[in-house]
């Protein structure tokens, strides 16, 4: 079985008005994965993924090449120590 991990990341670059974060949750969710995803008021985007290991290395790979129309210029990833108390992956409002 494997190992459950968790990250936060902040992406930065042309993350907004491109459907980075619809882009994101469905990335995500075909992987299995539980998490959030939200636009932050700098113009970055927002993530916490949480999973099978191997599951959260590819989609912290796949921030960094987002939708079309995405321009990625950083992806700051943190371990997280909390697992989310989610049952699936949610877009964030506001």
């Amino acid at each position: 079985m494997s190992e459950t991990r968790t990250i936060a990341v902040v992406i930065t670059g042309r993350v907004q008005g491109v459907s980075y974060r619809a882009w994101t949750q469905s990335e995500a969710r075909a992987r299995n994965l539980v998490g959030t995803v939200r636009n932050r008021d700098d113009g970055a985007v927002e993530a916490m993924f949480s999973g099978p290991s191997e599951a959260v290395a590819q989609m912290e790979t796949l921030c960094w090449s987002g939708p079309p129309g995405a321009r990625v210029t950083d992806v700051a990833v943190r371990n997280c120590d909390d697992i989310p108390t989610l049952s699936g992956f949610e877009i964030l409002r506001g």
